[in-house]
């Protein structure tokens, strides 16, 4: 585990996605929550936040079945938390939002699928931008 960060919070619709990704930062030493959509995870990350015990990365699934997707949530929890440390993931590496997920209000950009390597690759470079 990296230092600063140690609670991420993944927001992805498909439950195997959720699993295979919480035991990989499992194994890297994080505390992991889950969110199926965008309201969930928003209302997990304010509920953290009045408990003193915000999400120090979160990791939104580009496209989701129902509910919020990544770009709608990130938009919101920017109202929340203007310093949110947001990953956007997708399997649609060329969508603009991957492409230039900086102009989104995301601070990195995770194709999938990835591995446990690019998964703690992408924590470090988050963990050095602080």
């Amino acid at each position: 585990m990296q230092g600063n960060i140690k609670r991420i919070l993944v927001m992805d619709d498909e439950g195997m996605v959720r699993e295979v990704v919480g035991e990989m930062l499992k194994l890297l030493g994080y505390e992991v929550d889950f969110a199926t959509e965008g309201e969930e995870a928003i209302e997990k990350y304010k509920v953290a936040l009045k408990k003193g015990q915000p999400f120090d990365v979160v990791i939104l699934d580009l496209t989701v079945s129902c509910g919020l997707d990544g770009q709608q949530t990130i938009f919101k929890l920017l109202e929340v938390d203007p310093n949110v440390k947001a990953v956007v993931s997708s399997g649609y590496a060329r969508d603009n939002i991957m492409i230039d997920h900086k102009k989104y209000g995301f601070k990195a950009a995770l194709p999938k699928p990835f591995r446990i390597e690019e998964l703690k690759k992408t924590l470090a470079e988050l963990e050095q931008s602080d």
